[in-house]
């Protein structure tokens, strides 16, 4: 088992426990409409006032959305770093240079993601891949440094540097129409078609093109070389390849895209799960008790 195949099998079940909770919508909105079909409130329930009757004020509102920045507060289950995802894109104005470079390193440095690289880092302690870097507190340092080299450098050559070189714009704005499977398809398709700063359609050169550079500087800068190392037996040397090769490039490349495909499907149906979660907790909130004065009282 692979440190990437680890991040996959856990944005997975993120993924699959997104789609039961959005499949479980329509049924919510038809007892709904059902209800106040006749235009008047169920008995016993008095008709709510109505809030935030401006949508995209309600869209914004609910998901901690764009601030003067055209970037996001929003966390992927409150946790992840989300600040490039956007339910409005037509009210979204275009990222200077020194707006993308300014999120993705407020991205790439959020406290949240020492204690993931520290995570993989010890998962691939584990299973010793990477032989090269050795065990022990030295080990899982140099694999540590490694995860973080390599999720930092992506983060820029994707969401910074391409970019604002190409003037695409590096963020996902979210579809929020249509079926499950139509919007998974939207949110797929993104890592290929992206939005230029002009507010235009182009080819995605920043994600696939970006990937593969920062591919290829990860496996063939500070990832372990080609070695000899020492065994138990005396005068005899144990010869550890290296990664560094096409194979491996091409191979880390397409983990980074297919993991980069299934974290955007996530920031499509999380704004969805955002409110239901907010409902749900109001609902459950006790409601105000306001008891009638007794005569003792008044």
């Amino acid at each position: 088992m692979s440190i990437k195949f680890v991040a996959q099998l856990i944005v997975s079940f993120v993924l699959a426990s997104c789609s039961l909770i959005v499949a479980q919508q329509p049924s919510a909105d038809t007892a709904g409409q059902s209800s106040s079909s006749n235009g008047a409130p169920p008995q016993g329930q008095q008709p709510e006032p109505h809030k935030n009757s401006d949508p995209i004020k309600s869209q914004q509102d609910t998901n901690s959305q764009t601030n003067t920045s055209g970037t996001s507060k929003d966390r992927l289950f409150y946790t992840l770093p989300n600040f490039l995802t956007l339910e409005n894109a037509g009210q979204a104005p275009p990222l200077t240079t020194k707006q993308k470079f300014g999120v993705v390193t407020r991205g790439s440095f959020d406290y949240v993601l020492y204690p993931w690289y520290g995570f993989l880092s010890a998962i691939s302690q584990a299973e010793n891949s990477e032989p090269g870097y050795g065990q022990g507190w030295e080990g899982y340092g140099k694999r540590f440094g490694a995860a973080f080299a390599d999720g930092t450098i992506e983060n820029y050559m994707t969401g910074a540097i391409l970019p604002s070189l190409l003037h695409q714009d590096p963020r996902y704005f979210q579809s929020g129409k249509g079926s499950f499977m139509r919007r998974t398809f939207y949110a797929a398709s993104r890592n290929v078609v992206t939005r230029t700063d002009s507010g235009g359609s182009q080819f995605n050169y920043s994600e696939v093109v970006g990937g593969a550079l920062s591919a290829a500087i990860s496996t063939y800068s500070y990832h372990p070389k080609s070695q000899f190392v020492t065994t138990s037996t005396p005068g005899v040397l144990r010869f550890i390849p290296s990664d560094r090769t096409l194979a491996n490039t091409a191979k880390v490349w397409g983990t980074q895209y297919g993991y980069d495909t299934i974290t955007i499907v996530v920031k499509e149906f999380w704004p969805d799960i955002h409110r239901r979660i907010s409902h749900r907790r109001k609902a459950s909130e006790p409601a105000a008790i306001n008891p009638t004065p007794t005569p003792q009282d008044r």
